[in-house]
């Protein structure tokens, strides 16, 4: 089994399974098209080395093709999320989650994005390697045509890279959109929150406040009362002695 057959192997194991519903679909697309591109890294490292076959190049492409269905996909779930996100029950935690998400996807289709250029380099650089005994079966003339063919297969190829390169660079700038939306969704988020700290805050200063008068208010209380009972005491001594001079 070949290098090739092996990345290939690897790569359709995480592509078969479809997301079936639920909130971590997006997380689950998110995560296969990561796998996907370290495959595809892995592939493209191999382009202009000894094991840079027909075969190889071709699972590159497929590899390519998946990726792109997957990133798609990955946009649509996405893009549901900023959706239901937008409602008042979305809790903040949950909004978060998924600005992150979005920007892991972000990255990693950027980093897509970069690769597919390198392996565009490469693949008009270098010629893949045919094994002995297929070129034992071409003659001199099939030899000489696919030779003469190889400029034009090249230009083909690269202008069909350049096709996928566009298309992927479309699905960036979609995805950064809901990246855009979702930090701002954020930010209120974050500002509302603030505004309620602040108004909890001025509450407990007010509701400090208003104890410190009631406190306040209390002690005068107690002064008043105070002083009143001191004054009757002193005029009830006082007409006890109008009485007793009276009386002698």
């Amino acid at each position: 089994m070949s290098f090739a057959d092996l990345e290939a192997g690897a790569l359709r194991a995480p592509l078969g399974r479809k997301a079936r519903g639920g909130p971590n679909d997006a997380r689950a697309l998110v995560f296969q098209i990561t796998t996907a591109v370290a495959s595809y890294r892995r592939l493209l490292n191999s382009l202009g080395t000894p094991k840079d076959t027909i075969t190889l190049r071709d699972n590159l492409h497929k590899t390519s093709q998946n990726i792109l269905q997957l990133a798609k996909d990955a946009k649509d779930k996405l893009q549901k999320a900023a959706e239901a996100d937008k409602s008042t029950d979305t809790s903040a935690d949950k909004r978060i989650a998924d600005m992150k998400l979005a920007k892991d996807f972000a990255a990693t289709m950027e980093e897509f994005r970069k690769l597919q250029s390198l392996a565009i380099q490469r693949e008009t650089a270098y010629k893949p390697v045919v094994p002995q005994n297929t070129q034992s079966n071409y003659s001199t003339d099939e030899r000489s045509s696919e030779s003469g063919n190889m400029p034009e297969q090249r230009a083909l190829l690269a202008e069909s890279m350049r096709q996928e390169v566009l298309q992927l660079d479309n699905e960036i700038v979609y995805n950064e959109a809901i990246i855009e939306e979702r930090e701002q969704a954020i930010q209120d988020i974050q500002q509302q929150i603030e505004e309620i700290d602040m108004n909890i805050e001025n509450s407990a200063a007010v509701t400090k406040e208003a104890k410190t008068e009631v406190a306040k208010a209390v002690k005068t209380q107690k002064s008043n009362s105070s002083l009143i009972c001191l004054l009757m005491v002193i005029f009830g001594v006082v007409l006890l002695v109008v009485i007793i001079v009276l009386a002698a």
